[in-house]
């Protein structure tokens, strides 16, 4: 027996929504940001208006996410949106440029966390440390990742987990062979 999806978790404006509230911005604040009037911008939070290519560009920026965290929202079947996120249809974030390849566990960005695969390439680091208002757990399914959390130095390998809480991060993989991690942070950033 196959249920519909609630109404609120399978679209951008939920996505929207969710990472606006997530920054502690307004519907004004972020309306004057973009540009755009607060009834438009609620109209396309509520699913009732499409904003152009150009408009996501802008809403991404504003929202500091990789443009790819405002595509894919209709890839799986109506009946599994909101609940299942299946292999081949994960929402890539992010340019990989660092050597970092991340996809989006979560079925979509309006829960309290989000769940991340992430895959860092051999040989890659982080360039700068992020400090982000955010709890993190990771664990390492395969390969090792070197963390430095705060002051600290860690290396990390196949079951380990970690937390982030707080604190200014920056990961690094001097090895051959890939690392992959799954991770959940909460407020969600992407």
């Amino acid at each position: 027996m196959f249920h519909q999806p609630p109404k609120d978790l399978e679209t951008l404006g939920a996505d929207m929504r969710a990472l606006r509230k997530s920054r502690g911005l307004t519907l004004v604040d972020m309306a004057e940001s973009l540009g755009r009037s607060v009834g438009w911008l609620s109209q396309v939070e509520r699913d009732k208006s499409e904003p152009s290519i150009s408009d996501l560009r802008q809403i991404a920026k504003v929202l500091d996410v990789p443009m790819s965290m405002l595509f894919g929202h209709s890839s799986a079947p109506v009946a599994e949106q909101g609940y299942i996120v299946r292999s081949g249809s994960r929402r890539p974030m992010g340019s990989g440029e660092e050597g970092l390849i991340e996809e989006l566990l979560s079925p979509d960005l309006t829960d309290d966390f989000e769940m991340v695969h992430s895959t860092f390439q051999p040989h890659s680091a982080m360039q700068v440390p992020a400090d982000r208002p955010t709890q993190e757990v990771g664990y390492i399914v395969s390969g090792r990742l070197d963390l430095r959390i705060g002051d600290r130095q860690f290396s990390v390998g196949p079951g380990d987990s970690f937390r982030i809480k707080h604190e200014p991060y920056q990961w690094s993989n001097p090895y051959d062979e890939p690392a992959v991690a799954v991770w959940v942070i909460a407020p969600p950033v992407y």
